[in-house]
């Protein structure tokens, strides 16, 4: 028999709020610490921030934090 709370059923529509997408966030991103690969995506995100490619990926954050990153909403 299986836990109740560790359970996601897809079909349940849970609004603004997504339980089930938390849980899978929280459980990748426990995975991904984990592995190992944590100071290695790091050391790569600064050399990509430092390379040419870096503005690119300032204005994308930037766009980023001004809420609406893939132009979905609209006025």
């Amino acid at each position: 028999m299986s836990d109740d709370k560790s359970r996601i059923d897809h079909n349940k529509v849970e609004g603004e709020g997504s339980y089930s997408g938390t849980a899978d966030y929280n459980k990748r991103t426990e995975k991904f610490i984990k592995s190992g690969k944590v100071d290695k995506a790091a050391k790569d995100a600064e050399k990509a921030i430092a390379s040419p490619e870096g503005a690119e990926l300032a204005r994308a954050e930037e766009k980023g934090k001004k809420g609406d990153p893939r132009g979905i909403q609209k006025g």
